[in-house]
């Protein structure tokens, strides 16, 4: 009784431990509410408040272009998310810290799913969009986070300066 019972804790485990989603060629819903959860890089913005669009291109080469962008703290912006390759990518905003410890986490579960209002997955040859208030200053990154992508240098900068007047 008690190996049978240990036998099967131990072939569920496996189950309970992995990601309550996935992360591969699903699409992810749509009709879910945007959730507008603070985070160190800012909060999911309103379409109405947009007060720019910056169009980045993803490829194959694991590249996006433009790779650095520069925003105002307080800035809602549109990103127009356009895949020119041929595979899937991705573009997630975030903390470089929280981008490498996504960047491992998608190499030990490379068919993880999410969906969170600061990334969108883009089919080859599809756009997506991000809509994303930078409400706090700082240095943060844009990567794709499919397992390679991100080692292969995936990734890009995003600066926001502090409002004008704002104490330093």
């Amino acid at each position: 009784m008690k190996l049978t019972l240990l036998l099967t804790a131990l072939l569920a485990a496996p189950l309970i431990a992995l990601p309550a989603h996935a992360h591969g060629e699903k699409k992810h819903a749509t009709t879910a509410p945007t959730v507008a959860e603070q985070t160190a890089w800012g909060i999911a913005g309103k379409p109405a408040q947009v007060i720019r669009t910056i169009t980045i291109d993803m490829t194959d080469s694991m590249r996006f272009t433009p790779d650095a962008i520069s925003v105002q703290e307080g800035e809602t912006v549109r990103f127009v998310v356009r895949n020119k390759g041929r595979m899937l990518h991705e573009m997630v905003i975030g903390t470089p810290d929280e981008l490498a410890k996504h960047a491992a986490m998608m190499a030990k579960f490379p068919n993880m799913e999410h969906d969170e209002p600061y990334m969108v997955h883009v089919d080859p040859g599809k756009t997506g969009e991000i809509v994303w208030t930078f409400n706090r200053a700082g240095s943060f990154e844009l990567a794709c986070l499919i397992a390679g992508h991100y080692e292969a240098g995936m990734r890009g900068t995003i600066t926001v300066t502090p409002k004008k007047g704002a104490a330093k």
